[in-house]
């Protein structure tokens, strides 16, 4: 028998960098424009499946096991959550946070040109594997302290 999937967590952090290749920054909230992303971070662009990317907490742990000092931001990722398996939701899972953003998930993953800086530090990053990008569906904010829960779109509940 399987354990029961986590369906509700929490986000910790929302950053964003206004240069691509850089480190994000924590700004502890932001808005996410309707099929763009993340008003202000650089890679956020129009009718692209990958508007938004996300990371557990527990992600970026594995990686502090391996006794690097991280901090929100350090993998690009635009949300880091907290009780949230992300990578093990299926592709088109909805995501609804605590004031109505709606995000689709639509890749897990991502194949890495050129490695970052701690994957050359400790030959391993967990972004290609955990990593999550989704598009926005609803806009709205959405601050740290958020709940994020995983919802059944109306179309698949019918």
């Amino acid at each position: 028998m399987n354990a029961p999937v986590n369906t509700e967590g929490k986000i910790l952090s929302v950053c964003f960098s206004t240069k691509r290749g850089t480190k994000k920054k924590d700004a502890a909230s932001g808005y996410l424009a309707e099929d763009f992303g993340l008003v202000g971070d650089a890679h956020a662009e129009a009718h692209s499946h990958r508007q938004l990317s996300l990371l557990d907490i527990s992600s970026v742990d594995k990686m502090r096991a391996q006794g690097l000092d991280l901090t929100f931001g350090d993998f690009a990722e635009n949300i880091t959550t907290e009780g949230l398996s992300l990578y093990t939701l299926p592709l088109g899972t909805h995501l609804v946070t605590s004031r109505g953003v709606e995000l689709e998930i639509t890749q897990i993953g991502k194949e890495c040109h050129h490695h970052c800086q701690i994957y050359r530090q400790v030959g391993m990053c967990v972004m290609p594997l955990e990593g999550v990008f989704a598009r926005i569906l609803k806009a709205g904010e959405v601050h740290a302290g958020d709940t994020i829960k995983v919802v059944v779109p109306e179309s698949a509940a019918a």
